[in-house]
């Protein structure tokens, strides 16, 4: 199943994308050589491939053996400049890794997409849609969260899709446990206004923060 980037699927989203002018965050089961990456590739709305994220943190627990199948990623955590602003991928685990949500905003992001597949359960009531809510809130950017539906095995995957807006509101929601279309309306100047740009961003002390969570 796995396929290389580019590859039959990203150029059908490339014409997608120049037909329609629209930008494109898709994620797929990558084959590079020997080794396979969950990875999203993102395409401008000119059709133009600008490049991949890979998923950097691997899971390993009930129903989710994803240590079998995925390596690790190496792309680091890529802004790509688009024509709907700047955006970041934080693919599904990435989202659990406050450092990782941190550095999208270091780089300049003011929309992250998160490509999920999150089981109904799987977390205690309200995590799910909270730790989203706060990563926008202490960051200052969008974040718009694509959930899997259906079911798989022993998963029943949630959907619930949502986008929360940079003061950890959410904006608009998709229903649960089938298929739906989500639209909402972004205003790109709100980023620089928020909380988090003006205040938390500023305030950062980075020279502190490696001998608090550097190597364990």
């Amino acid at each position: 199943l796995a396929e290389p980037v580019p590859g039959p699927i990203t150029e059908a989203f490339s014409a997608a994308a120049r037909e329609h002018g629209i930008v494109i965050v898709l994620n797929l089961y990558e084959r590079d050589g020997a080794r396979a990456y969950d990875c999203s590739p993102v395409i401008d709305a000119d059709g133009r491939l600008l490049g991949r994220t890979r998923m950097i943190h691997i899971t390993e627990y009930a129903c989710f053996h994803e240590q079998g199948y995925y390596t690790p990623g190496d792309t680091g955590v890529p802004i790509y400049d688009t024509r709907a602003g700047r955006l970041g991928v934080a693919i599904c685990y990435d989202r659990h890794y406050p450092e990782y949500m941190r550095a999208l905003a270091v780089g300049g992001a003011d929309l992250v997409v998160v490509p999920q597949a999150g089981a109904a359960g799987e977390w205690p009531e309200g995590l799910y849609e909270a730790e989203i809510r706060v990563a926008a809130f202490q960051n200052g950017y969008y974040v718009a969260l694509c959930n899997r539906v259906g079911a798989e095995d022993c998963l029943t995957f949630a959907g619930e899709s949502f986008v929360c807006a940079p003061d950890g509101q959410v904006i608009a929601r998709a229903p649960q446990a089938r298929d739906a279309i989500l639209y909402a309306e972004i205003d790109l100047a709100q980023p620089p206004r928020s909380h988090a740009r003006r205040l938390f961003m500023r305030h950062r002390r980075p020279e502190l923060y490696a001998d608090w969570i550097g190597e364990a």
